[in-house]
C-alpha cells in the first residue's frame, strides 16, 4: 500500500474476508490459511534469540514475523491489561511483524505489531495506545462490519456497471453516439461513490477505535498522552514528506485531526500525568535495544540511545552487536556485567548461551539456557528449543536423548516454530530413531507451508513407523493436508 493510504480497490475482495487496521495509515494484510503457519526462509537468524520467519500474505506477499521470548513477553505484559479491559483476556494473539514503520493491524483475533512502532517509541505508554486502539477494533466488530461495508459497496459498483452497460447498450441500439460514453460514466461513477462510501466508512472506524483505546487507557489507570505523541510524530513526518494526501482519499483520518479529536478527551482523564513504571521503562529501553541491534547493529543501538551510553538498554544493544558482529570473548564479558546488573534476568543469561554456543562451548551454553529457563515467567518454549539446541550440540548421548525430550516437549507448546523440528530431527537421527526423525523434518515442512515436501517426508517415516501409533497417523494427517 502506498503511505497515503489509498484503499487497494483491485484487492476489496480479500479484503472483505480479512481486513487490517492501522495506526499510522499503512495497511499490511495477512492471507488466511488452514492454520497460523510460519514459513522458514526470508530472514532467519540461526543460533539467535530474535529470528525472523514469514506468514503467508495475500497476493504473493508475505509479512515477516518475528519471534523472541523477550520481546513477546514484554508486549503480551503491555497488552494484558487492555486486552481484559476490552473484555477480550482469552482468544487473542500478539504477533511481532518484522517491519521498520510504526504500524499496528488486526486480522481476525490477531493483532500485528511492527517491530519498527517498538523501535520509535519512546515509551511503553505509546506501545499501550497503539495496542488499545487495536483492540477497540477487535472488541468493536469492526472487521465484520467492514464484510458487510463491503459487500453493500459491491452491490453499489455491480448495480452501477449494469446500468452504465445498459445505457451504453441502449445507446447503441438507437445509434445515439453520446449514450455509450454516458454509461460508461455511468458505471465509473458507481464505482467511485462505492468506494468513498468505504473509505469513509473505515475512516469513521477509525475515530471510534481511538476514542475506545482511551476509554481502556481510563480503565488501566493509563495516560493516553502517548497516543497523542504518536499522532504528534505521525502528523510531523506527513508534513515533512511533502506528500499531499486527500483526505478523502484515505481509509483513515488525518493525524492532525484525529489528535485534535482526542486531545481534549485525553488532557480531561485523571490518569494523563500517570508515568510507566520505571521497571517497564527499563524492560521497554532493552527491547527497543534489541531491536535495533538485530536489525542494524551497532549503529542504530547509539542512534536510538544518543547521549545514554549508560542506559542499560544501550549497553545491551552493545552486546548484542558484539556478539553479533565482534569478539564472542568481547561479548561474554559485557553479557557477565549485564548479569551482575540484573542476576534475574532470564533474557540476559539466554544471550549468555547464544555467546557460548557461538564460541563453541555447548555444555556451558545449556547451563546458562537452564538458567534461563528458571528464571523465566510462564513455561518459555522458545527458551526451552534454545536448551535443547544446546544441548544436542554437546554431541553427548546422555544430552541428546535429553534434548529430544525437552525440544518434543516445546514444541507442543510452540507447535508453528518450524525451526524447532530441525533440532528435534537432528536428535532423533543421532539417537538413531530414523523415523521419528523423517516424521520431525515432516513437521517442520508442514509448519514451513511446505507442504509438498511435508508428505515426502511423511510418507518416508510411515514406513519406519508401526502402524496406528500416533506418530504413524499424525504422518497420514500430514499426507492427508490439502496443498
Amino acid at each position: 500500500m502506498s503511505p497515503s493510504n489509498e484503499l487497494d480497490w483491485q484487492g476489496v475482495l480479500f479484503q472483505t474476508f480479512c481486513s487490517s487496521t492501522n495506526f499510522n495509515g499503512m495497511n499490511m494484510f495477512s492471507r488466511s490459511r488452514r492454520s497460523f503457519v510460519s514459513r522458514l526462509g526470508v530472514a532467519i537468524t540461526v543460533g539467535a534469540s530474535l529470528v525472523l520467519t514469514s506468514l503467508p500474505a495475500t497476493a504473493q506477499r508475505s509479512v515477516p514475523v518475528v519471534r523472541d521470548a523477550e520481546i513477546e513477553r514484554y508486549v503480551e505484559d503491555v497488552a494484558s491489561p487492555i486486552l481484559k479491559a476490552a473484555g477480550l483476556q482469552s482468544g487473542v494473539d500478539l504477533i511481532l511483524v518484522n517491519d521498520h514503520r510504526f504500524n499496528a493491524f488486526v486480522a481476525g483475533r490477531r493483532i500485528f505489531l511492527h517491530t519498527g512502532a517498538l523501535l520509535t517509541a519512546e515509551t511503553p505508554n505509546e506501545i499501550a495506545g497503539v495496542l488499545a486502539h487495536e483492540a477497540g477494533h477487535i472488541a468493536g466488530g469492526h472487521q465484520e462490519r467492514l464484510r458487510q461495508q463491503m459487500a453493500r459497496a459491491q452491490t453499489m459498483a455491480v448495480v452501477a456497471m449494469l446500468a452504465g452497460i445498459g445505457a451504453g447498450v441502449a445507446g447503441a441500439a438507437a445509434d445515439l453516439p453520446g449514450l455509450p460514453q454516458a454509461g460508461m460514466g455511468i458505471a465509473a461513477g458507481g464505482t467511485e461513490a462505492a468506494r468513498r462510501s468505504v473509505l469513509g466508512y473505515q475512516r469513521g472506524e477509525e475515530l471510534t477505535a481511538d476514542r475506545t483505546a482511551i476509554e481502556y487507557l481510563n480503565r488501566t489507570k493509563q495516560s493516553a498522552a502517548g497516543m497523542l505523541k504518536t499522532f504528534d510524530r505521525m502528523a510531523r513526518d506527513l508534513s515533512l514528506s511533502g506528500v499531499n494526501v486527500d483526505p478523502y482519499q484515505s481509509s483513515h483520518p488525518m493525524p492532525r485531526d484525529r489528535l485534535a479529536t482526542l486531545e481534549t478527551l485525553a488532557r480531561q482523564s485523571p490518569y494523563y500525568a500517570v508515568q510507566d513504571p520505571a521497571a517497564l521503562r527499563t524492560r521497554h529501553d532493552l527491547v527497543r535495544a534489541k531491536i535495533a541491534a538485530y536489525t542494524g547493529g551497532a549503529n542504530a543501538v547509539r542512534r536510538v540511545f544518543r547521549g545514554q551510553s549508560n542506559n542499560l538498554g544501550a549497553v545491551y544493544g552493545e552486546t548484542i552487536a558484539t556478539y553479533l558482529n565482534g569478539s564472542s570473548r568481547d561479548a561474554l564479558a559485557r553479557v557477565e556485567r549485564l548479569i551482575a546488573a540484573q542476576p534475574s534476568n532470564p533474557y540476559f543469561h539466554e544471550l549468555k548461551g547464544e555467546i557460548l554456543l557461538k564460541a563453541n562451548n555447548p555444555a556451558a551454553a545449556a547451563n546458562a539456557y537452564a538458567k534461563a529457563i528458571q528464571l523465566a515467567p510462564g513455561n518459555p518454549g522458545l527458551l526451552q528449543i534454545g536448551y535443547g539446541r544446546a544441548l544436542l550440540a554437546t554431541g553427548q548421548p546422555e544430552h541428546v536423548r535429553k534434548a529430544a525430550e525437552i525440544l518434543k516437549a516445546a514444541l507442543t507448546r510452540e507447535p508453528e516454530y518450524a525451526a524447532g523440528y530441525r533440532f528435534l530431527a537432528q536428535a532423533y537421527g543421532q539417537l538413531g530413531d530414523v523415523g521419528a526423525a523423517e516424521l520431525a523434518t515432516a513437521e517442520g515442512h508442514y509448519h514451513s507451508g511446505q507442504v509438498r515436501e511435508a508428505k515426502i517426508f511423511a510418507a518416508r517415516a510411515q514406513q519406519r513407523l508401526q502402524r496406528g501409533t500416533p506418530n504413524w497417523l499424525r504422518a497420514q494427517d500430514i499426507i492427508n493436508a490439502r496443498n
